[in-house]
């Protein structure tokens, strides 16, 4: 049992309370969600998940986590397990479709964490992941275990800072916060709307998407069609399949429910595009990609007079996407020193083709 060690594993994982400030304009706030060792939001539940395991019995066989990314979970839950004794790290992720310092990060580790490239889409990636998690024959030999949302243990530690962030809040000011969170796999949107359901002073809760619109449109009252991803410069949510969907169904099998606990917008790159140079341009703030789809949200929100205080999620930090950021800001994006070091480590990954039986022999091999 992991209760008389929870503070322990709380305090190793939580090292960083992130920053909720004023952004903008009266009522607006930014929660600053990229401080953790690799500047994405993933951190927290990464190092809760690898904290919480560690913490079990020791096993008889090394476990192996399989995690697929699309950007940002792969280096978390690698810098998270790099190095434990027990446990192996196997990232997937779609070659081409991650940024350039995004894929150096995915490389950097050693020893116990390899990285493959895989011929294709993030879905593919995720398909793989699922596919060997579901091999009970396969797990007997190869004890696997999975670091994506689809694990409760990395879902529910992000819960934390929604938490933290609408208390602090409500202390403050006696109202509760509204939040906008860029979502592609709706693992973060999710911990937000169960720690609603807890009964903290949490307000709406808006999903920001990118071109990937298939949350926008089913919360428009369409159906929820599922189709292969698309890439955008929101890349880390480019998922044509939400993995947590089936969650939101179980939570609400009631569709008109559902569409009234949550909305869902879509942004497109020329939105956010516009919205990363106007937020530097008038506000001195830079964000990245998939921050800028939340703040686009926002400012329709408020366009249509939505009123209260809201929040913008900022799930990573901007310099692991100079490519897009910089030339719209005009200027460099200061390294955080965490990343600065990853990127000095040497970095490489392996060629993988979108092929269950490759990954399953791979499995075995290892």
């Amino acid at each position: 049992m992991l209760a008389p060690e929870l503070a322990a594993i709380c305090r190793a994982a939580f090292t960083v309370e992130p920053p909720l400030r004023p952004f903008g304009n009266e009522g607006d706030y930014l929660l600053e969600l990229f401080h953790g060792p690799t500047a994405a939001f993933k951190d927290y539940g990464a190092g809760f998940l690898a904290a919480g395991l560690a913490a079990l019995a020791p096993r008889e066989q090394e476990l192996t986590i399989v995690v697929a990314t699309s950007g940002d979970t792969g280096a978390a839950v690698a810098a998270a397990f790099h190095g434990r004794p027990g446990f192996r790290v196997l990232i997937l992720y779609p070659q081409g479709r991650v940024s350039p310092r995004q894929a150096h990060q995915l490389g950097c580790f050693d020893g116990n964490v390899r990285a493959f490239r895989v011929a294709g889409s993030f879905d593919d990636c995720q398909r793989l992941a699922k596919a060997v998690l579901a091999d009970n024959e396969l797990k007997q030999d190869v004890p696997l275990s999975s670091a994506n949302s689809i694990s409760l243990g990395r879902l529910l530690p992000q819960m934390a800072y929604y938490a933290q962030a609408s208390l602090s809040h409500w202390r403050a000011h006696r109202r509760p916060l509204g939040f906008v969170v860029p979502t592609g796999n709706l693992g973060n949107a999710l911990a937000c709307l169960l720690v609603r359901h807890m009964g903290l002073p949490v307000g709406g809760i808006v999903l920001a998407g990118n071109a990937n619109q298939v949350l926008a449109e089913f919360f428009a009252g369409g159906e929820y069609r599922p189709r292969p991803g698309i890439p955008t410069l929101a890349n880390a949510m480019d998922v044509g399949s939400p993995n947590n969907f089936e969650r939101l169904d179980w939570l609400f099998p009631d569709e008109p429910e559902l569409r009234h606990a949550l909305r869902a917008e879509s942004v497109d790159d020329r939105a956010i595009e516009a919205t990363i140079r106007a937020s530097h341009t008038r506000i001195g703030e830079t964000i990245c990609p998939h921050t800028a789809t939340a703040v686009q949200v926002l400012q329709r929100l408020r366009a249509r007079g939505e009123t209260g205080d809201w929040c913008v999620v900022a799930t990573a930090h901007p310099a692991k996407f100079p490519e897009v950021v910089e030339p719209l800001v005009g200027a460099p994006v200061p390294l955080p020193p965490a990343l600065a070091a990853m990127l000095e480590r040497p970095s490489q990954a392996e060629p993988l083709a979108a092929d269950e039986p490759a990954l399953k022999a791979l499995l075995r091999a290892w």
